[in-house]
């Protein structure tokens, strides 16, 4: 019963943990929705890389602040390395 109980806990702990990482918050849904007004030519909600590359540099800023997790890795500086 105790490792039913503390599986139970585990798994309750990790949902948990999921929906916290994946929550937007209020900066990020602004930014969002002032990113897609400016630069959504295609109205599908999303901002393809087309769309990305016409970004000021001050709203690049603001996008990669707001969602540093999006931000592309460079590939080329890796390979140069090796």
């Amino acid at each position: 019963m105790k490792k039913f109980i503390a599986l139970t806990l585990i798994c309750a702990a990790t949902v948990t943990a999921s929906f916290a990482q994946k929550a937007t918050t209020d900066e990020q849904k602004e930014v969002k929705k002032e990113m897609l007004e400016k630069y959504d030519t295609n109205k599908d909600g999303k901002l393809d890389k087309e769309e990305k590359s016409k970004m000021s540099e001050e709203d690049k800023a603001k996008w990669n602040k707001a969602f540093p997790h999006h931000k592309k890795k460079n590939s080329t500086a890796d390979s140069s390395s090796k």
